[in-house]
């Protein structure tokens, strides 16, 4: 099925055909929200009939086809105020992206692919979203993807006037401006209504003076009035907007719950749905049909099999040149092996007047994540984010799904613990970001404990996609960087600050020194023993080889030493493997009750596997001071897990 409508924007005003055969989508996609929120008894009618107009409006001017929904040169069409999900699939299906009985009959059904807030399981959503505040950072992404790509693809992004209390907008709007992002372009639900009631008093926001103190371009108009809207898509498209460089923004003054009597400039229709006879009375003012009767049968006939979600889109990014990798033989911090590893990535696959294949985002931490020299490499391809992690984290997961492989670099206490929900979002849109943080954990040392993250590990394992590293040394952070740059999955990496020591083999030469590729999901063994084992991850490594020695030295005994880099996938084996010693010790620059201790005991618990467990790690927030002096205090130094070994 085409379009039933598709303007071009080459003609001044709308014509009398065009106004009519508007005026009946819309009619249609305002009973259509009537009837599956009727049917549902859920979700949110108020919002998606105040900006039922400018969805109308947007998939019939823009570049975008229902045949083939993913094309790489289609417009991009954001829904950030995501719950108005009546109103998006109403107009999906009306422009022919899905079949319209399966949306009324099976919507907020479970089972469906027709959820509550927009999921692209449906043809011509692009972005799951729902966290209000989001939108417009996954906006810029596509924007600036475009532009990077050298084509002319637009950016829309339609949005509520109470998501604008978020401050994350403030951040994309800012970055909007830097980047001079004109494809760019806002739409603002201005119904003045939200949960709470009357957004003036719930929390006023000044809308358009804040756009235009952030040196947007403002166009203010009646959302309902499809002539005006027209006009100011127009003006966008075609860039007669007094700053051409700009992004724009249309503010859109419009009435909750329009064309519904008893729903208009009611809040209370924000989220509350029609009664049957109130439908009822809601159709005779909208000339719809009533057919709740039939679709409600329906509904309890397929139990939503028949809306069931397709298989989501797979996003991959391109094929890249993987330079080999480098062995480190002196001491040196996990940090600058990545930034040369993202060097040698710019200069394989970023030539000068070629679309960039490797895109690296900074928080103003250039030099700190080691990214100054794929900056000098590859200056298109760095993107400088300023101090806006909710934003860069959003942005970064977004872009990762506009055909580019994106490295994010920020410190652990921000890209865990402060963008924890951008990146489950990103994580839920199936993003193939490389989340790479520096300065984790005790290592931080004189930041102090609000800088020195020790929950990563648990944060990122609450994610369902994401493969979470945490390099042993230098030579395991150059190919776990590798891995990951090629990898089609999304990916956290974990490292600490310092210089140390490199991890070698008994006879002195280092362990990962060869060109074997790292392999998710594996372990290495770095010592043999049979009198207990050691399973360390990170920064303590060669504090777990060096207890070794020590141990032996003191007691005659032999710890076996096990290390792991990949923490998810996580090897089970190694767990089995060291269960045969009779006693397990693990060792972490991380909290001892949610990282690598707690996954080793799942492990047994799981598998059944027996064995004493002593999981040794960080078990309070620290001081500031030395890492050296810090792990001591801590008892994960050399030392410290000698005298707990020896005590188990």
């Amino acid at each position: 099925m085409n379009k039933p409508l598709s303007l071009s924007f080459a003609s001044e005003a709308l014509s009398e055909q065009d106004l009519t055969t508007l005026a009946k989508l819309r009619k249609q996609a305002a009973a259509d929200i009537i009837t599956s929120t009727t049917i549902s008894t859920c979700g949110h009618p108020g919002g998606s009939l105040s900006c039922l107009e400018a969805l109308v409006m947007l998939y019939a001017t823009t570049n975008t086809n229902p045949q083939a929904p993913l094309d790489p040169k289609r417009d991009r069409i954001i829904v950030s105020n995501g719950h108005i999900t009546p109103g998006v699939y109403a107009v999906l299906a009306a422009f022919g992206f899905d079949d319209r009985d399966s949306f009324l009959a099976h919507f907020r059904h479970a089972g469906s692919r027709f959820g509550g807030h927009v999921e692209n399981h449906v043809p011509g959503v692009e972005w799951n979203t729902g966290n209000l505040g989001q939108g417009l950072s996954a906006g810029t992404a596509s924007a600036l993807a475009a532009k990077l790509a050298g084509n002319d693809s637009k950016a829309y992004v339609l949005m509520g006037d109470g998501e604008h209390q978020k401050g994350q907008i403030s951040e994309a709007r800012r970055f909007a401006v830097k980047f001079k992002l004109s494809n760019l372009c806002a739409l603002v639900d201005l119904n003045r209504l939200q949960i709470g009631g009357k957004t003036d008093d719930v929390m006023p926001t000044p809308i358009a003076e804040e756009y235009r103190a952030a040196g947007w371009n403002v166009i203010e108009l009646d959302g309902h009035d499809f002539k005006a809207l027209y006009g100011a898509l127009r003006k966008f498209s075609l860039g007669h907007v007094a700053q051409p460089d700009r992004p724009t923004v249309l503010i859109l003054d419009t009435v909750m719950g329009k064309s519904v009597s008893f729903m208009e400039n009611e809040h209370v229709y924000h989220g509350t749905t029609p009664t049957k006879a109130l439908a009822q009375k809601a159709f005779v003012e909208l000339g719809g049909e009533d057919r709740i009767d039939a679709l409600e049968a329906m509904r309890k006939a397929k139990s939503g099999a028949e809306a069931a979600p397709p298989k989501r889109p797979h996003f991959s990014g391109p094929a890249l040149t993987v330079p080999p990798a480098k062995t480190y033989t002196d001491k040196t911090d996990n940090r600058s092996a990545y930034g040369n590893v993202m060097k040698d990535l710019a200069v394989a696959n970023n030539p000068a007047g070629q679309v960039p294949k490797v895109l690296a985002i900074s928080c103003d931490l250039e030099g700190s994540v080691k990214l100054s020299d794929f900056k000098k490499a590859s200056p298109h391809a760095f993107i400088e984010a300023g101090i806006q992690e909710h934003h860069a984290a959003a942005f970064a997961g977004r872009l990762s799904n506009e055909g580019f492989t994106v490295f994010w670099s920020t410190f652990g206490a921000f890209a865990g613990c402060e963008a924890y929900n951008q990146e489950r979002l990103s994580d839920y849109n199936d993003a193939t970001v490389k989340v790479v943080a520096t300065h984790c954990g005790l290592d931080v040392g004189e930041d102090g404990p609000t800088h020195q993250a020790i929950d990563y590990i648990s944060l990122f394992s609450n994610f369902f996609h994401f493969e979470i590293f945490v390099p042993c040394d230098p030579n395991q952070t150059d190919r776990i960087i590798r891995y990951v740059a090629q990898s089609k999955k999304p990916a956290f990496v974990a490292m600490g600050r310092s210089k140390i020591d490199i991890v070698k083999k008994p006879d002195g030469t280092p362990h990962w020194s060869d060109d074997k590729p790292f392999v998710p999901g594996g372990y290495d063994t770095l010592r043999e023993g049979a009198d207990g084992s050691i399973i360390v991850t990170g920064t303590l490594t060669s504090e777990a080889v060096k207890a070794h020695d020590k141990i032996l030295a003191e007691s005659g005994k032999r710890y076996a030493v096990y290390a792991v880099g990949s923490l998810k996938p996580f090897p089970n084996a190694v767990v089995r493997e060291a269960a045969k010693t009779g006693k397990i010790i693990t060792l972490e620059d991380h909290h001892r009750d949610t990282g690598l201790g707690r996954i080793v005991a799942t492990v047994m618990a799981d598998e059944g596997v027996h064995a004493k467990l002593l999981r040794l790690g960080v078990a309070h927030y620290s001081s500031s001071g030395a890492p050296a002096d810090l792990f001591r205090d801590a008892g994960l130094d050399a030392a410290g897990v000698t005298k707990a070994a020896l005590a188990f």
